[in-house]
Order: C-alpha cells, then sequence, then structure tokens
C-alpha cells in the first residue's frame, strides 16, 4: 500500500477504494466468489442460484430532501441484488446509534426502511442493534445484508460484456450527491434538489424482461457513472466510448457543480444504474425504461468497441476527446 493511514479518499469509490480492495482485502479472502468484484456474490446453492450482498451506510446529513439513511439502505442493498440479475427477497439490518440520538428520528428512520422494503417486495427478516457512548459514532449507522434468487439466463457479469453493446443508464445523474451537498451545506438554491433513492429491482425485472442479451449492470452509487464506466472498462478490456450530449443531467444538478467545481458524471446516485446489452436489445430495453417510473429519462450513452484500450473516452459537447478514469481523491465524503 502507498499509504501507512487509511484517508478519507479509500472510501470514496475511487481509485485509492481500488486500491486498498484489490491490494489489502481481496488478498487475504481471495476466492472465485469474491474474485468477480461485482456489486453481489452470485453463490450456487444446489440447483438454485443465489445472490449475497452486503453494505454500510454512514450518510451525513442522516436526513436530505428525497430521503434518509434508511431509505439509501434498503434501496441500496435491493439494487445491488437486482443489478446482478436477482430477485431480491430478504434483507438484514444492522443499527449502530449514538448515546443521544432522537428517538423520534430513530422512529422515521425505521418507518422509511419498513416503507422502502414494502415497497421492493422484500421483507427484513433479522437484525441486530448496538448503541455506543456519545461521541464514538456520527449519529447513525446502518449495515445492511441482502439475499435473492436469480432466474434471468444469461450471467450479468463484466465478463459478460461484448464489442458493439449498446451503453444505457435509467435516468438522469448526479441527483443524490448534489442533493446530500446542498443539505449538509445549507445551500439556498431557487431550484429545490431530491435525492433519487429509489428502489430498481421493479425496473430490473422489466428491462430483463424485454432484453433476453442483457449483459451486464451496474448501479452507480460511489464515484458515480464515471467511477464505474472506468472500472468496468478495466475489467472487461475493452473501450468504452461515451457521448457527453447524450448523459441526462438536471440544469439544477449542473449548476451545483458549476459553482462547487465537480463534474456531475463522478457525484453519486442512488437510483440510477447503467445497462450493458446487445445492440439489437437496446431499443427494447430504452422503451421498458422509459414506461417505467424510475426509467423515464433513459437514455443510450454510448457503445463498447472492440478496441482492447480498457479506456473509457467521453466525446465532448464541443467535439473534442476526455479520458475518463478512476477519480484520485475523495469526491464528496459521508455521501452513502
Amino acid at each position: 500500500m502507498k499509504h501507512d493511514k487509511i484517508l478519507l479518499e479509500h472510501g470514496g469509490g475511487g481509485l485509492l477504494s481500488h486500491e486498498l480492495i484489490s491490494q489489502l482485502f481481496l488478498p487475504r479472502f481471495r476466492n472465485p466468489y469474491l474474485e468477480r468484484l461485482e456489486d453481489s456474490a452470485v453463490l450456487n446453492i444446489g440447483n438454485q442460484k443465489m445472490c449475497f450482498t452486503t453494505d454500510s451506510y454512514v450518510v451525513s446529513p442522516t436526513f436530505f430532501p428525497g430521503g434518509n439513511i434508511g431509505s439509501l439502505a434498503v434501496c441500496g442493498t435491493v439494487n445491488d441484488l437486482a443489478v446482478c440479475g436477482g430477485k431480491p427477497l430478504f434483507l438484514s439490518c444492522g443499527v449502530i446509534v449514538e448515546e443521544g440520538f432522537p428517538m423520534s428520528s430513530l422512529e422515521t428512520i425505521l418507518d422509511t426502511m419498513a416503507e422502502k422494503a414494502a415497497h421492493a417486495g422484500v421483507q427484513i427478516v433479522t437484525g441486530d442493534t448496538k448503541v455506543v457512548a456519545r461521541g464514538a459514532a456520527d449519529g447513525i449507522f446502518i449495515n445492511t445484508s441482502g439475499i435473492g434468487v436469480i432466474e434471468y439466463p444469461s450471467p450479468l457479469s463484466v465478463k459478460s460484456i461484448a464489442p458493439g453493446d449498446a451503453v444505457i443508464v435509467n435516468g438522469t445523474l448526479g441527483d443524490h450527491g448534489a442533493a446530500v451537498i446542498a443539505a449538509r451545506e445549507n445551500l439556498s438554491l431557487s431550484s429545490h434538489l431530491i435525492s433519487d433513492t429509489a428502489p430498481l429491482n421493479g425496473l430490473i425485472a422489466d428491462i430483463l424482461q424485454a432484453g433476453p442479451h442483457v449483459h451486464c449492470m451496474r448501479d452507480a452509487t460511489r464515484g458515480g457513472l464515471g467511477a464505474i464506466l472506468a472500472e468496468i472498462a478495466k475489467s472487461a478490456g475493452m473501450r468504452i466510448d461515451v457521448d457527453e450530449k447524450s448523459i441526462p443531467v438536471q440544469d439544477n444538478v449542473r449548476g451545483i457543480c458549476e459553482i462547487l467545481g465537480f463534474d456531475p458524471l463522478y457525484l453519486a446516485n442512488e437510483g440510477k444504474m447503467v445497462v450493458f446489452c446487445a445492440e439489437s436489445d437496446a431499443p427494447a430495453v430504452l422503451q421498458a425504461m422509459q414506461k417505467h417510473r424510475y426509467g423515464q429519462n433513459a437514455a443510450v450513452i454510448g457503445r463498447v468497441s472492440a478496441s482492447s484500450s480498457s479506456r473509457v473516452i467521453l466525446k465532448t459537447t464541443i467535439g473534442g476527446e476526455r479520458l475518463i478514469d478512476l477519480p484520485t481523491g475523495e469526491l464528496v465524503p459521508r455521501i452513502c
């Protein structure tokens, strides 16, 4: 490791996060399931293919426009299962809460988790609570794990991506990151920013029904679309060409990025994903997305090239080209 201490950047979803996992965790825990390094582990148990995932949530502030830490916890875990082709079934809930945390806030968070679980069609079936001394945690942290069953016949994986694949996103990017930043910094903006936090398993079920040749799906959370595409290009060993004009970004998100010097491509999302499918499937997949409430602004943003350069190249709005790589620092800490 290049650093002798953990930095905030190690949790940002960028280059240092990748190095932390690949150099510290993976060598010690290596096995065929973990080596895929995708959103969920895909497990064969008897004749049944299962998916299993876990995630921890430490967002600051705990409540933000469009959601709270509880909605993030449920939706994030549901989405990690769904993008692997799984039908989410059961979740766990582990809560670490700090002494002095308002009971009314905890009740609201748990109510939100129950509502989102019901909306996604999953049950929270086990859990754990820990209370730590004042100052030992920042209010509340939540861990959720989930399991689901996989019925889609083809493996959804970076390794399944093929030259010529269309690259599709299901809507506007950076909404969650911009909403959390605005709430954290108490920014007074004329246009209201709302997090896109949502469970995507229903949308994904429609996509898989529409497209028999969907190859890979990933949700664009930490590090945003830019980091996810860079990771996929490196893992797949292929070039991805993306058209900036085709990438949907709301004007208010673009505005806050211009004010604060952020790139919307690297802002976190909690209800957006990127889909790789055969070009022949792209019209049907796009139509299925646009018919769903969580895919109305879906767009084809690029293609996979036969080149083995393992890079993401953005065709800019002014006609030039820009390399999209893993971010080297922490764009916005404590975003999810």
